[in-house]
């Protein structure tokens, strides 16, 4: 659950700087937002959050 809501943070920034920063629309990100939705709906959703939190495991292990 963290995960998810961090992405979605991570993920609502990135779109705020470009609404601000590269002229991004607002209908562009409505288009964006409902896009997700209905990606969520569909089949290929558990491999897209697999390979989030695969991601996610890759990125934690990163020791600096």
């Amino acid at each position: 659950m963290v995960l998810s809501i961090s992405g979605v943070l991570l993920l609502g920034v990135i779109a705020f700087l470009f609404f601000r920063k590269d002229g991004m629309k607002a209908s562009h990100a409505i288009v964006c937002a409902l896009f997700g939705f209905y990606l969520a709906s569909t089949a290929i959703a558990p491999h897209i959050k697999a390979s989030g939190n695969s991601l996610a495991s890759l990125l934690s292990g990163i020791n600096f």
